[in-house]
């Protein structure tokens, strides 16, 4: 699998998340959990990478650390090996544990990184059984809609309640590890964890959720646009060979491919010549509109399409092709096995 631009900087902010292969459970109780957060610790000794906030869903993670040595790739890259081999000899399995390596944003030190740790603590209740999945909270976001009294309450109940987040420790309800660093983030905050608490408590009730991710740039920096000008030519250094055009890619073509496969569960082969079928066209577009490819690029992937045709084959899958309810369920299947904000 091609690998994923990474910004190692001194002394940077990273949300850094990944997902169970095929989104498939990489935690099913207790044991797993206690290891993945032994793991993490020991990280933070081995590495010297800070852990500031954390969450651990059924099958997926979501961490916010910081690296003073510049290393969250070799940190990362350790934690994750380690603890899927672990969970296979546990379980009895062979192959992959997460869905590819890891998704790394570098993080706008500021209110970005408050931001970024209510989103954190938020995972456990952003659920549609309390009514705060993806299109619920826009609506609430909107103001369009309001929730109950008692479903307000039932989030609240939920976020103290969970174990497997660092929210606990932050609003106050159990003494934080020894590993975890909340003094930065709650510097932040006039009040300490009594005023986090408060803030986001106070949220979660209103239903009223930040959208950090409206400053999110090319997929790989969150911040100012000075600041993601300042990445990108830091990006361009570390990985001069490959262009200032590389920090647009989240994903490669070869990823972008395989999970068409997924989804349509039959071979690239199968399908990319035959008329009328739309799973060539979506990989263009994905490709295209997230993986930052040109379309002379797009054009020899695809087995030498000339650029003019790659781009009337993407004009026309997006005008029209994703009006279709079966094709726009697939686009939306395609984006979640990479791993991409949809």
């Amino acid at each position: 699998m091609a690998r994923p631009l990474r910004i190692n900087v001194v002394g940077g902010w990273y949300h850094v998340t990944s997902r169970g292969h095929r989104r498939e459970r990489i935690y099913y109780d207790y044991r797993d959990r206690v290891e993945f957060l032994g793991r993490l610790e020991e990280m933070t000794k081995r590495y010297g990478v800070e852990v500031h906030a954390y969450v651990l869903m059924a099958n997926h993670y979501h961490l916010l650390i910081r690296t003073p040595k510049a290393n969250a790739s070799q940190a990362m890259q350790w934690l994750q090996n380690g603890y899927a081999m672990w969970w296979n000899r546990r379980h009895g399995q062979v192959g992959h544990v997460f869905q590819g390596r890891f998704k790394g944003i570098l993080v706008e030190g500021g209110g970005s990184v408050l931001g970024l740790s209510l989103y954190l603590h938020y995972n456990p209740v952003a659920v549609k059984n309390l009514g705060w999945g993806k299109r619920e909270k826009k609506r609430e976001v909107l103001g369009v809609k309001v929730p109950s009294a008692e479903m307000a309450q039932a989030r609240l109940e939920t976020i103290r309640k969970y174990r497997w987040s660092s929210y606990r420790a932050y609003a106050g309800y159990e003494k934080p590890p020894s590993w975890l660093c909340t003094r930065e983030v709650l510097a932040r905050v006039r009040g300490g964890g009594e005023e986090y608490r408060r803030r986001a408590e106070e949220r979660l009730m209103q239903g009223q959720e930040e959208d950090i991710w409206n400053q999110l740039k090319w997929g790989v920096v969150l911040g100012s646009e000075r600041f993601a000008r300042g990445m990108r030519e830091k990006a361009k250094v570390l990985r001069e060979t490959r262009g200032r055009r590389r920090l647009r890619r989240e994903v490669e073509w070869k990823e972008v491919v395989r999970a068409v496969e997924t989804v349509k569960n039959e071979s690239w082969k199968a399908f990319v010549d035959r008329h009328g079928d739309w799973g060539r066209n979506l990989a263009l577009w994905v490709a295209r509109r997230r993986a930052g490819m040109m379309l002379s690029e797009l054009g020899q992937e695809a087995g030498g399409m000339d650029y003019s045709a790659v781009s009337e084959a993407i004009r026309h899958f997006e005008r029209k092709t994703l009006a279709h309810v079966a094709v726009r369920r697939a686009q939306q299947e395609v984006m979640q096995i990479l791993n991409l904000e949809t």
